[in-house]
């Protein structure tokens, strides 16, 4: 299966059948908006010491915004927030940086790789992340990708 396929077939599963859907009672929460295309989401965390022990997501926005926040709350469960972050900042350099070197396995979410490509579309593949970052602070704010 090519890269391509592959993307196609993770981002339409992921932005048809979102995993970890739904808000989370009694947690951290911060609030993203994308003013350029109108995706918005929230996410939700809760900790156990310095390990995510639950963490989801809702809101509104394109296959790849739902997609991203998706496989992010995946990925994030029982990880570390230092793991977190790492993976955060590795998706933010894969995403962005024409000249990108691997510096860790970040397993399906590299098929946003062919993300950097479409330069409006990179603010809906990281909303969800910045918005993670956020709630992990446990402050309830607002993240514009503006």
């Amino acid at each position: 299966m090519s890269l391509q396929e592959l993307y196609q077939e993770v981002i339409v599963d992921h932005s048809k059948s979102p995993r970890n859907f739904g808000k989370i009672d009694r947690a951290s929460h911060a609030e993203g908006y994308n003013p350029l295309c109108g995706d918005k989401v929230d996410v939700y965390v809760k900790l156990d010491g310095n390990r995510v022990k639950e963490i989801s997501f809702k809101g509104n926005g394109c296959a790849i915004s739902t997609a991203s926040a998706s496989l992010m709350t995946e990925f994030a469960k029982l990880k570390t927030i230092e793991e977190v972050r790492k993976v955060s900042d590795e998706f933010q350099s894969m995403i962005t940086h024409e000249d990108y070197e691997p510096h860790m396995d970040i397993g399906k979410l590299a098929v946003f790789q062919g993300v950097r490509e479409f330069p409006t579309r990179v603010k809906c593949a990281t909303l969800a992340w910045h918005t993670l970052k956020s709630a992990l602070k446990g402050r309830e704010e607002i993240v514009s990708t503006e």
